[in-house]
């Protein structure tokens, strides 16, 4: 079974690496003789904006990423992979409301996460994976330890 204690680490080394070439900007501009401060600001400027560029570049890509690994998850889903033994057990009235919202997930996405559910997958992963609410996956998951136990 998979678990991922801190799916959200990467924003918090991101908020601390900001944090840190902020009091370096500062302390740079601080100690820089009066006449060099507009030379400093500006390469630290110039060193700012590059670092946005390639954070602003690194997340698109790891967005991209995630979301052609979740395209292609649901292009390979098919209904073999739903008979009556690998539903068994399919919570359907508890689920039922989730259905009914203006988000709702597709019903093939539930059915995907039941599977992975019953097969040991942890909700944090099978929500990050599959992009569903956290309490209907952690629904789902539940219900599929109850089963398996």
């Amino acid at each position: 079974m998979r678990t991922l204690p801190h799916p959200r680490t990467g924003e918090g080394v991101a908020l601390l690496g900001v944090l840190t070439l902020v009091v370096l900007e500062v302390t740079a501009l601080a100690t820089a003789p009066a006449r060099d401060r507009p030379i400093v600001s500006g390469a630290l400027m110039g060193a700012g904006t590059a670092a946005f560029v390639l954070v602003a570049a690194v997340w698109h890509a790891h967005r991209n990423a995630a979301r052609q690994a979740r395209r292609r998850l649901h292009e390979t889903v098919d209904d073999s992979w739903f008979t009556a033994r690998t539903l068994g057990g399919f919570p359907m009235e508890a689920v039922r409301p989730y259905l009914l919202g203006k988000d709702a997930p597709g019903l093939n996405r539930l059915y995907t996460a039941w599977i992975l559910a019953t097969h040991g997958e942890d909700a944090a992963w099978i929500e990050r994976h599959l992009d569903l609410p956290a309490d209907l996956t952690r629904l789902l998951v539940d219900t599929a330890t109850r089963q398996r136990h």
